[in-house]
């Protein structure tokens, strides 16, 4: 095997997935940026949610909100519900794994919050229960998801809710531009709220 040969595939294919998600995401992307802004300065809070390399996407974007992206400023509020290993082992003993993310939403969630839902399939059961808890708890979903956009592209209310569908069907790529956009959008809500630096 020619391994370098594989790798200079592996990075086109991830620069082609990135053109695609630069022609197709840039409106759903500034609109989720909206949202999570316009929550943070009306004193509300973000949650997030994943599976696996979406779950370290999930701490990945909170933990910039919550200490700094690129500028000094203060903490946002942002809770990753997948690092709290006592409540996950303890829900996903005592009821269903699928509930994981849907009981801590109900028991922190509160209206005018934001929930992003990080899933390549968007279909993975957890994120979809912690959709529905969002949606009830009259959060705002914004779902982060590729493929076909699963069942949770289904749930979502189109004129409330965000979806950012990478146009791709392969995980790994999905996950690099699910990287992207996390970047983009803590960019773009620190420019938001603190003002523009170039």
């Amino acid at each position: 095997m020619d391994l370098i040969a594989r790798l200079q595939h592996l990075f086109s294919a991830s620069i082609e997935a990135k053109i695609a998600a630069a022609d197709a995401l840039p409106e759903s992307i500034a609109k989720a940026a909206q949202v999570m802004a316009h929550a943070l300065l009306t004193g509300h809070k973000i949650l997030s949610c994943g599976n696996g390399g979406s779950a370290a996407d999930a701490q990945h974007f909170s933990s910039e909100l919550i200490n700094r992206f690129e500028r000094e400023r203060p903490g946002l509020p942002a809770i990753a519900l997948t690092t709290d290993t006592s409540a996950l082992t303890s829900i996903a003993n005592d009821y269903h794994y699928d509930e994981i993310y849907s009981k801590q939403i109900r028991a922190l969630g509160q209206a005018g919050d934001v929930l992003l839902a990080i899933t390549t399939s968007g279909s993975s059961n957890n994120i979809v229960q912690a959709v529905a808890a969002a949606q009830e708890a009259q959060m705002i979903v914004v779902a982060l998801t590729g493929k076909q956009g699963g069942a949770v592209a289904s749930l979502l209310n189109p004129e409330r809710d965000v979806e950012i569908r990478v146009p791709h069907q392969q995980t790994a790529r999905i996950q690099e531009v699910h990287l992207c956009v996390i970047h983009y959008l803590c960019d773009l809500i620190d420019n938001q709220i603190f003002g523009e630096v170039l």
